[in-house]
C-alpha cells in the first residue's frame, strides 16, 4: 500500500470513528429529551399549585430546554469542525478521543469528577418503591446531571429499579434505606430540580421520609459500569 493510500485510509477511519461517536451522542441526547418529555407528561396535576410555584416550574423547564439546545449546538459545531478542518485526519482523531471520553462519562464506563450534589433519602416506613427512586434519578438527569451514582451502583442509560419496603434493587444490586445518591452537574440547578414543588422531595415527604440535598464544589464518582455486549447487533462497514 502506498503512503497516499495509507494516509487516506487513516483519514477515513478517523472520520468514520468520529462520526459514529457523534451519532451515538446524538442518540443519547435524544434519549434524554424523550425521558424529559415523559417525565413532564406523567407528573402530578399542576392545577392546585400557586402562581409562584407554577412560575418556578416554568423557569426550571426553560432552563432544561436551554441546556439541551446548547448540547445540540455543540454537537453541530464539532461536526462542522470535522468537515472544515484542513488537517482532517488529526481533527478526526482528536474529536473522536474527546467524544469518547464524554460518552464514557455519560454512559458510566469512566470515572468522573466535578461540582455536584450529595442526596440523602430516608424511608423509615418503607413506603418508597423502585419507581419513586427512579423518578429521583430521572429528575437529576433532566436537570443536567452528567454522572450519577446511586449507593454502590453507577447509573447508566439502561439502569433499572425494582422493589419496595425499604429495600430496592438497582441493576441487580440490593440497597436498603437510607439511600445516598451523588451526582455531577450544576449544584444549584440539581438542588432546585429535586425540591421543585410537587416533585421528588414532596413524594418522599408524603411517604414519611426526608430528602436532603448538599451542594458540593467537588464530587468524585469512581464506580463504573460495564455496558452489555450486543447480542444481535454488530458494527457495519
Amino acid at each position: 500500500m502506498s503512503d497516499d493510500q495509507e494516509t487516506r485510509r487513516r483519514w477515513l477511519t478517523g472520520r468514520h470513528a468520529s462520526a459514529a461517536v457523534i451519532g451515538v451522542l446524538t442518540l443519547v441526547l435524544g434519549f434524554a429529551i424523550a425521558v424529559q418529555v415523559h417525565a413532564n407528561s406523567s407528573g402530578d396535576s399542576l392545577s392546585a399549585l400557586r402562581e409562584d410555584d407554577l412560575i418556578g416550574i416554568l423557569d426550571d423547564q426553560n432552563a432544561r430546554a436551554d441546556r439541551l439546545r446548547q448540547q445540540i449546538s455543540a454537537l453541530q459545531d464539532n461536526l462542522r469542525q470535522l468537515q472544515d478542518s484542513g488537517d482532517r485526519s488529526a481533527a478526526a482523531r482528536r474529536q473522536a478521543e474527546e467524544q469518547a471520553q464524554a460518552l464514557g462519562v455519560l454512559l458510566g464506563t469512566l470515572p468522573a469528577k466535578g461540582p455536584g450534589v450529595s442526596v440523602a433519602v430516608t424511608d423509615p416506613d418503607g413506603k418508597l418503591g423502585g419507581e419513586d427512586l427512579y423518578d429521583l434519578v430521572q429528575e437529576l438527569r433532566g436537570a443536567g446531571a452528567e454522572a450519577i451514582q446511586f449507593g454502590a451502583v453507577r447509573v447508566s442509560t439502561s439502569t433499572w429499579f425494582d422493589g419496595a419496603g425499604g429495600v430496592v434493587e438497582v441493576d441487580g444490586t440490593q440497597l436498603s434505606a437510607p439511600y445516598r445518591i451523588t451526582a455531577i452537574g450544576d449544584p444549584k440547578t440539581l438542588d432546585t430540580a429535586l425540591n421543585i414543588p410537587g416533585g421528588v422531595a414532596a413524594t418522599v415527604r408524603a411517604a414519611g421520609g426526608s430528602l436532603t440535598v448538599t451542594e458540593l464544589d467537588v464530587v468524585s464518582i469512581r464506580v463504573t459500569t460495564t455496558l452489555p455486549k450486543p447480542k444481535y447487533a454488530r458494527p457495519s462497514r
